[in-house]
């Protein structure tokens, strides 16, 4: 019988190496589905407006412990970078996801990866997974987990 270990990092570039992605790689701009079923395409932001990524689940406990850092980078940062909060499908369905959002308020736009695009186009190793593009479309921050820093981070990607 296998041991399933789960690596969690403190938050910050730790996380790159897990993903595969690394900072100052160009961004995927990829196709994923919101809760109706309806197509949004990522590349209407990436590389024309910065844009923060967050591959979340209900039951994942470091996202509910994020989402007030989240609910504050929105009001600082709402106007000038798009907030996307991309839920990862596993052990989940979309009136559970739905259920959450209106108890929960996530302040981004929420996408449902049915299909995993999203996922594997960024090569996501865990939830509580964020990723912030700037408006060239270039990775300026990767990071795992309720303790990231997220208003410094869009601080220095939107020039504030």
């Amino acid at each position: 019988m296998g041991l399933a270990v789960a690596v969690i990092f403190p938050g910050g570039l730790a996380a790159q190496d897990e993903a595969g992605f690394q900072v100052g790689d160009r961004a995927p701009a990829v196709t994923v589905n919101d809760l109706n079923g309806n197509p949004v395409d990522l590349g209407t932001w990436v590389g024309k407006k910065p844009i923060f990524l967050e591959f979340w689940a209900t039951w994942c406990e470091r996202c509910a412990a994020l989402l007030p850092k989240v609910k504050a980078a929105v009001a600082q940062f709402g106007d000038r970078v798009e907030f996307v909060g991309i839920n990862v499908t596993v052990n989940e369905n979309p009136r559970r996801v739905r259920k959450y959002v209106e108890e929960h308020e996530p302040p981004f736009r929420v996408l449902y990866d049915t299909e995993g695009v999203g996922v594997r186009a960024f090569h996501v190793p865990t939830t509580s997974y964020i990723v912030i593009v700037d408006a060239a479309g270039v990775i300026r921050y990767i990071g795992v987990g309720a303790d990231q820093n997220l208003m410094t981070a869009l601080a220095e990607i939107v020039g504030t």
